[in-house]
């Protein structure tokens, strides 16, 4: 019947990458998409297209800074760390996840 999609519902990329970069002090593009898919057991999968933008978005929003810098395999790439206005967006995104989360329980559980 197809394959099952492992899709990120839209709205929690940026819950994915700010609660992320706070397990961190910085991380390029690639290990931030590495280290959801391990935690998530293989679960969740973040494509570059969904990625990239992402960061810019919250690049531009204030809550996440990027600079330059060397990967351990000697590439360059922008790495990326959380601000302080970035870790309160990271509360208010986890508030939303958990309201959300409770209204879809509440619809699964209703007989």
């Amino acid at each position: 019947m197809g394959t099952k999609k492992n899709d990120i519902l839209q709205g929690t990329l940026a819950l994915l990458i700010l609660k992320t970069l706070a397990s961190s002090k910085r991380m390029h593009g690639y290990a931030i998409t590495a280290h959801i898919q391990s935690v998530s057991a293989q679960l969740l999968r973040v494509e570059e297209g969904s990625l990239y933008p992402a960061l810019h978005r919250m690049e531009q929003e204030g809550w996440v800074r990027a600079e330059w810098g060397t990967t351990e395999k000697n590439r360059e790439a922008r790495f990326y760390s959380l601000t302080a206005k970035g870790r309160k967006q990271l509360v208010e995104e986890e508030e939303s996840w958990t309201r959300l989360t409770e209204g879809v329980g509440r619809v699964m559980r209703f007989a």
